[in-house]
């Protein structure tokens, strides 16, 4: 029996090493996930504070944007009270020339109405003027002809007075 308790009890250290071998590889597996976990949870902080700190460039650079925005549209406000003047001044300026442009439509209306008149009275006097011309053309056609007529009777008698004092009317024989 001896024996079989020394082998009970070989077995048992037996066993009880590859129960402490296991206990120690499930220790070592475990420090290892730890180490494995520990250098992920690293990792993950290293690159989450690379990214804040990308992210606060650009949280800064953002800020610098707004800020040159906010200059701008200040520029820009201005720039937009200057052109609002100008457009104001400009349509003032446009309002009084179309105010003379329409007073001298007028005023050049009327006058093209004058001139209308007097045109009609130059074509009533002009007619006048051609019947008056064609009176006077009536009158000297008249004048010719009796000059004409004048002439033949002067004619006449020249013959007459030539045929009474001619040298040979005046002979006695």
């Amino acid at each position: 029996m001896a024996d079989n308790e020394e082998q009970d009890i070989t077995e048992t250290e037996n066993a009880g090493t590859g129960s402490s071998l296991i206990r120690n590889f499930s220790i070592f597996i475990a420090f290892i996930v730890m180490a494995l976990a520990f250098a992920g949870m690293g990792l993950f902080m290293f690159n989450m504070g690379r990214d804040m700190s990308a992210m606060t460039v650009s949280v800064v650079q953002m800020g610098k944007d707004v800020h040159s925005m906010a200059g701008d549209m200040v520029t820009m406000a201005s720039r937009m009270e200057v052109m609002a003047k100008s457009m104001v001044e400009g349509q003032a300026a446009m309002g009084d020339d179309f105010r003379q442009v329409r007073i001298g439509m007028q005023t050049m209306g009327k006058d093209i109405a004058g001139m209308t008149g007097d045109i009609g009275n130059m074509g009533k006097n002009m007619q006048q003027m051609s019947q008056d011309m064609n009176a006077m053309a009536g009158a000297i056609y008249q004048m010719n002809a009796s000059m004409h007529s004048m002439n033949g009777a002067m004619l006449r008698m020249s013959d007459d007075i030539d045929s009474m004092a001619g040298p040979a009317n005046m002979m006695p024989f």
